[in-house]
């Protein structure tokens, strides 16, 4: 693996660890493994380094969320497996959190890979309801846009509160709720 690459990849654990905040170029040299002026010879500094990690982050997440939702089945059945897919929930989401720290927040280069992140989740989501409108499986009085908003702040709201909880039930139950909600969308035809 590359010095780069240990890089990125110690800071993606660092920031999902303890925000950005709290890692500091120290603490991601020593995770590396790898001396100052490798860090600096790759990124401009901590800031750079985090950007590039939060887009690798958000990236992977993409991708895990796109082979649930483009895989085989209905709709609902396709969400559902977005939401039952495991998750490391006590440790809450790595995109997620990132929102929850101030500096990454009032940073529009570092808050531009966790909106985009979001908006292209709510905007898949909602691509994979309204092709279930399309083929009769879902109620045709459903918003898939709002329904979308819905289960990716089910996801968000779940890891708060699992986290909160140090348990992992409320996020279950959480899930549980959303796919019962959207499971009365499900027409007869398709059920």
């Amino acid at each position: 693996m590359s010095t780069q690459e240990r890089l990125v990849r110690s800071t993606q654990e660092l920031l999902w660890e303890r925000g950005y905040v709290g890692t500091s170029p120290k603490a991601i040299l020593e995770r590396a493994g790898v001396g100052q002026g490798s860090m600096y010879h790759h990124f401009a500094g901590k800031s750079d380094l985090a950007l590039a990690a939060i887009r690798r982050t958000a990236e992977t997440m993409k991708e895990s969320a796109d082979a649930c939702l483009s895989g085989p089945g209905t709709a609902y059945e396709r969400v559902a497996a977005y939401l039952l897919r495991e998750r490391r929930v006590l440790r809450g989401c790595p995109i997620g959190r990132m929102t929850q720290d101030r500096d990454v927040v009032q940073s529009p280069e570092l808050r531009q890979p966790l909106d985009e992140m979001f908006g292209w989740l709510r905007g898949r989501i909602a691509e994979v309801l309204a092709e279930g409108q399309r083929r009769g499986e879902l109620a045709a009085a459903l918003d898939p846009a709002a329904t979308a908003a819905t289960v990716a702040a089910v996801v968000q709201g779940g890891y708060v509160l699992a986290r909160a909880a140090d348990d992992t039930a409320p996020f279950d139950a959480a899930v549980r709720g959303a796919l019962a909600l959207l499971a009365s969308q499900v027409t007869p035809a398709a059920g």
